[in-house]
């Protein structure tokens, strides 16, 4: 209301200078001229009075109009603003500004686009980057964890199962039958320890490859493993064409299926292969080991057949598992040469 009534004034202050100069060029200064707007009247008004009020009324009428204006073009512009804000500017032909202004207005809603963009690229960096450390403290603590373990408890579980070995074959046939049964359950139970120690330190071994491929990675980690186990290990292993980082799940299911014959299947013999066939890199693990029932969910679903699964889904592949009871399992994952390594 204050800006129409300044306004208002400012107008009719404009007016009444403009009919007073208006008047004095017409009349110049003949008195009887000027008398005349306040001695003759109308409706018991002078002319002068009517005058002042046509002049105020139409100064306060443009006021109020100009007012609305600005106010419309106010809610157009505040609009346009919350359209940009929310994200949902958009060009149309009926513009509701001026095309300047509107062109600022595109200007303007590309640049706090482009700002959102930089944000969001920069807050999922952060993550990124957030998630690299942390699996790299995990790495690192992993191969801290595996080298105290192969320290301290795997070299005492070895020195026990020796002398538990010894001790049978220098006095275990003296021993009463009785005792000689506990004993050489002790036995078992030490090499027990034993495997699962090392299926243990298989799975904690850091996943990356760092410089070599795919076939020669898991070439090391069997000949490693022969030194350590009991059953026999047969293997064919073809360089294959992945990507890094599906090369590094492919053998990081290699220890998850490892590991698990090593601490369930009870076999003699396992056999690996790693081949590229028909567009399909194929990862195949077989032994003769105790087997279990597909339909028993406790072996079915459990954690590291879980995670040989998605991993495997996570590159593009699928897993397939065949097993028998007493007869030994077969576990072999397919994964597409043409698919891109999954981030």
């Amino acid at each position: 209301m204050t800006k129409v009534i300044l306004r208002t004034l400012f107008l009719a202050t404009i007016s009444f200078a403009l009919l007073a100069m208006i008047l004095y060029m017409l009349w110049g200064e003949n008195v009887a001229q000027w008398e005349m707007l306040y001695e003759k009247n109308y409706a018991n008004l002078p002319y002068g009075a009517w005058m002042l009020i046509f002049f105020g009324g139409f100064s306060l009428l443009i006021a109020m109009w100009s007012n609305s204006l600005t106010i419309q073009k106010e809610n157009q512009l505040t609009k346009q603003l919350n359209l940009i804000l929310e994200g949902q500017f958009q060009t149309t032909k009926k513009r509701m500004v001026s095309k300047k202004n509107f062109k600022k207005l595109q200007a303007i809603d590309d640049l706090v686009q482009t700002q959102k963009k930089s944000l969001q690229r920069l807050t999922n960096d952060h993550a990124n980057i957030q998630e690299k450390e942390v699996q790299e403290r995990l790495i690192q603590e992993r191969q801290r964890l595996a080298r105290e373990l192969h320290d301290s408890v795997s070299q005492q579980l070895f020195a026990a199962s020796m002398l538990l070995s010894a001790t049978n074959e220098t006095i275990g046939e003296t021993l009463p039958e009785a005792n000689q049964k506990q004993l050489q359950q002790t036995e078992k139970i030490v090499q027990q320890a034993q495997l699962e120690m090392r299926a243990l330190l298989l799975h904690l071994r850091p996943i990356a490859l760092k410089n070599k491929s795919l076939a020669q990675g898991l070439q090391d980690l069997l000949d490693e493993l022969r030194q350590k186990v009991y059953f026999n290990i047969q293997e064919r292993l073809e360089e294959v064409s992945l990507p890094k980082g599906a090369e590094d799940h492919v053998f990081r299911i290699a220890q998850e299926t490892l590991s698990n014959t090593l601490r369930h299947a009870k076999a003699t013999e396992v056999q690996l292969l790693l081949v590229e066939r028909n567009g399909l890199v194929i990862f195949r693990l077989q032994d003769n080991g105790v087997g279990f029932s597909i339909q028993d969910d406790d072996h079915a679903g459990s954690y590291g057949l879980r995670n040989v699964e998605e991993r495997a889904v996570e590159i593009g592949g699928t897993c397939k598992v065949v097993s028998i009871p007493e007869q030994g399992t077969i576990i072999e994952v397919q994964i597409p040469v043409e698919q891109e390594e999954t981030k």
